[in-house]
């Protein structure tokens, strides 16, 4: 429903994470507010930043650039509207992978609860659509720049 979603604080495994995997797998813009690196509460939204991709954001301006266009990230199949549809497997899935860490099938398959068959047909759908990536580590989320 929202233009872009914006992590305020979020714990290194939170449900915050888990809504801005799914906003980013709709190609939703994604922000997060970094905090103390000593803070629990800060160790999602650094994890957001370092692992997923998301815009570090500071104050209330670069809050405004995620939806007015600044430099944004999004879905390489997906737009900003979020006009593309994802099978509940394929959310799972892309909600596994980050954008820097290679997984392996059997890595996504635990994280998923997906059986093996299953994972690796939907990452073959899904790299036809230019989603993910094998690369020699693993799987990863694919974006890239407006």
């Amino acid at each position: 429903m929202s233009q872009a979603t914006v992590v305020l604080e979020a714990g290194w495994r939170s449900g915050s994470l888990n809504t801005a995997g799914h906003a980013a797998a709709l190609g939703r813009p994604l922000g997060a507010v970094p905090g103390s690196v000593t803070s629990a509460a800060s160790a999602g939204c650094h994890r957001l930043i370092r692992e997923y991709g998301a815009t570090c954001v500071t104050n209330a301006d670069e809050m405004a650039e995620l939806v007015d266009g600044g430099e944004l990230e999004e879905n390489i199949f997906g737009s900003s509207t979020g006009s593309t549809k994802y099978s509940s497997e394929e959310l799972r899935l892309l909600d596994a992978l980050t954008t820097r860490t290679g997984r392996s099938v059997d890595d996504i398959a635990r994280r998923t609860g997906l059986p093996l068959d299953v994972v690796q047909s939907v990452l073959g759908v899904l790299q036809l659509r230019g989603a993910v990536n094998e690369r020699e580590q693993g799987w990863i989320f694919v974006t890239r720049k407006q």
